[in-house]
């Protein structure tokens, strides 16, 4: 055979290999765009179509105190905007600690580099991609009051960023709103009622941090209603559980009339006859996935099981100075038989990419588990 007839027929071979690496490639990017990830990858969907679902936010205040953290919080509230139809989702909570400082005017630059004005209008910006689409309630926590990180007194700047009129999906489920510390009536402390697609009726209230006692009194008045007693009535404050799933009982803040974990499982929770979930936030450990949980169950007056939650993640990432939290939230699927929720705990972030969504999913006991409601 002559010489060039053999680099004529390597020259083909070589052609023909780099085609079909090439069409393999396309094939591959085809695969990877149409299951959203790689093949170790499985994107948010509902065990059941008749389920529904809401999505629990931790504390936001690390993904605000830096520029370069503010886009993080905005990829998870645009996931969840992209995601309401697919999961069915009927509201959004948030453990509160909305930001690092209520009251800062020259950030160190190090633990922060945002002012207390900044820090709000970003976490207010990231909410407003729910604005129209979905229902979101915030509680309040010690960080979203007072000067500096110091908790010394109930002023806040929340209803300026939060106002009742900033979300028409809040105003369509808002029943009631307390009054805060200054006697107006803000989101601080207020009631949203929803009818989920098998007709059973849900109460959730957000109450601000250490709530006072005139909230909790606030609080049990409602729940006591007639109008309420077959609702499934749930509580979202901040500060509840501590790390070995206890009942907080130290007032570190030494706020007037603050009432904490175990002062409301015992003067509201407990005495209910409908209040069958608590949620909350605030705890953490740096790099720590589980010093920044907790869970219990326990009995109300009526004999039924309440379902206590505690969800936080600042700290995950590089520490309480790191990313904020690598994007992780949770998803509660409420099944279509009324009872049973499927917890499980996600990043939006890890699961933007086919390079990292491998680890988009917790799969811990403490992460992945089931809640049934009585």
């Amino acid at each position: 055979m002559e010489f060039k007839n053999i680099l004529k027929i390597k020259f083909n071979l070589i052609v023909g290999f780099v085609l079909a690496s090439f069409f393999a490639s396309i094939n591959d990017c085809y695969a990877q765009k149409n299951t959203s990830g790689g093949k170790d990858y499985s994107p948010p969907a509902l065990e059941s179509e008749a389920s529904w679902s809401a999505i629990l936010l931790p504390d936001p205040q690390s993904y605000v105190k830096y520029e370069r953290n503010q886009p993080l919080l905005e990829l998870m509230t645009s996931w969840i905007s992209e995601n309401v139809e697919t999961l069915n989702i009927k509201f959004v909570m948030c453990t509160g600690d909305l930001v690092d400082s209520n009251t800062l005017f020259h950030p160190d630059g190090i633990k922060n580099n945002q002012t207390s004005k900044e820090q709000w209008e970003a976490v207010s910006k990231a909410f407003s991609r729910l604005d129209g689409k979905v229902p979101y309630i915030t509680t309040t926590g010690n960080h979203d009051y007072g000067i500096s990180k110091h908790t010394d007194n109930r002023k806040t700047h929340f209803n300026e960023y939060f106002p009742v009129d900033k979300n028409s999906k809040n105003r369509d489920v808002l029943r009631d709103v307390g009054l805060n510390a200054d006697g107006i009536p803000t989101l601080e402390n207020a009631s949203y009622e929803f009818t989920i697609p098998q007709g059973q009726k849900y109460l959730m209230l957000s109450l601000e941090f250490a709530p006072r006692n005139t909230i909790i009194e606030w609080a049990k008045k409602i729940v006591s209603r007639e109008e309420y007693k077959d609702h499934i009535v749930g509580i979202l404050t901040h500060y509840y559980l501590g790390y070995e799933n206890e009942h907080t009982n130290v007032d570190k803040w030494a706020l007037e009339d603050g009432n904490v974990g175990a002062d409301i499982w015992e003067k509201l929770v407990k005495p209910s006859k409908n209040i069958q979930m608590v949620f909350a936030g605030h705890i953490g450990k740096a790099n720590d996935s589980q010093g920044h949980i907790a869970f219990r169950q326990d009995k109300n007056s009526n004999g039924k099981n309440v379902q206590q939650m505690v969800f936080n993640a600042q700290g995950l990432g590089g520490g309480f100075n790191g990313n904020g939290g690598d994007g992780w939230l949770r998803i509660l699927e409420f099944l279509p038989d009324g009872k049973t929720i499927r917890v499980k705990t996600f990043s939006p972030l890890f699961a933007i990419s086919p390079s990292t969504n491998h680890l988009a999913w917790r799969k811990e006991s403490y992460d992945e588990f089931t809640m049934i409601l009585d």
